[in-house]
């Protein structure tokens, strides 16, 4: 059973306030036109603080997708005059410094109060990409994890961007904050149109490990409409995209897709995560069955 607050009761009119957000999520998917879309994502946004309150959690990494759901957020909280949810950062271990830096200076401009999680035991050791792990070594949690994906080798080179290493470094560690802080919801920057792992996903779409609602405002959006909305909006965006980026993971597993700004791009016939680790993609479907986002 999702995690429910005191609005999540029969108003006046009989429908409930899942109902009433599941209904901004229909008129999101039907939206047509990026007017309708920002207006429909805003809608789900708000519907969402409305039932889950201070439960409500955006994930946010630094990338393109993101920062437009952060900015949205922003947008309903001032027209409202109501705080921003909280906002949830993962660190694998193998971040780009210009996101590191642009997660910072955004953080600072706009007041914002990211937490920031990650698998500490790993992280503890400062591994390099490729550095040889010991599994005897991470800790029972880990061991727990490595267990429950069907994992039984003594140990593996570090890579957060390999399935395993998406497990350990940011599935397991988002896991234990839902858990932990006691998450309704979490809203997330995912699109139908990035990856066929995520085309026949919902906008509301329940979660039972933990429980809670995953939140998917802008999943009908095209990758052409998050940059025209960057652009029309002045949304502030990582440097990395001028340089050819399309999809920005971890450093090692991030690559530019041509030699032109993301924006310039044949986006329509091309495929966003073309400069994305190759395992890690044929492994998606997978990894979003054990919570990955």
């Amino acid at each position: 059973m999702l995690v429910s607050k005191s609005t999540d009761t029969e108003g006046g009119n009989g429908v409930s306030a899942l109902g009433v957000l599941e209904g901004a999520a229909a008129r999101l998917d039907a939206a047509s036109g990026l007017d309708a879309k920002l207006a429909a994502a805003k809608a789900v946004l708000g519907q969402a603080m409305d039932r889950y309150g201070p439960d409500l959690a955006l994930a946010w990494t630094g990338g393109k997708d993101s920062t437009l759901l952060v900015w949205l957020a922003r947008e309903v909280c001032r027209e409202r005059s109501t705080p921003l949810p909280r906002i949830v950062t993962i660190d694998e271990g193998d971040t780009f410094p210009e996101i590191e830096a642009f997660l910072a200076r955004l953080s600072r401009e706009w007041g914002l109060s990211p937490t920031v999680i990650g698998n500490a035991p790993i992280l503890a050791r400062h591994p390099a990409v490729g550095e040889y792990l010991p599994a005897a070594e991470l800790g029972a949690a880990n061991q727990a994890v490595l267990a429950r994906i069907g994992f039984t080798g003594p140990g593996f080179p570090f890579d957060p961007d390999a399935p395993l290493g998406c497990q350990l470094m940011k599935t397991a560690p988002l896991t234990d904050f839902l858990e932990t802080q006691h998450v309704g919801a979490l809203a997330v920057a995912i699109r139908r149109d990035e990856h066929p792992a995520r085309a026949a996903e919902t906008v509301c779409s329940p979660r039972t490990a933990p429980p809670h609602l995953r939140l998917h405002p802008l999943l009908p959006f095209r990758e052409r409409d998050v940059w025209d909305a960057t652009f029309r909006y002045a949304i502030p965006f990582c440097a990395l995209y001028e340089q050819g980026y399309r999809s920005l993971g971890t450093r090692s597993g991030s690559h530019p897709a041509a030699p032109l700004p993301a924006w310039e791009q044949d986006l329509e016939h091309t495929p966003e995560r073309v400069g994305r680790a190759a395992d890690k993609e044929q492994a998606m479907t997978w990894l979003r069955s054990l919570g990955y986002m």
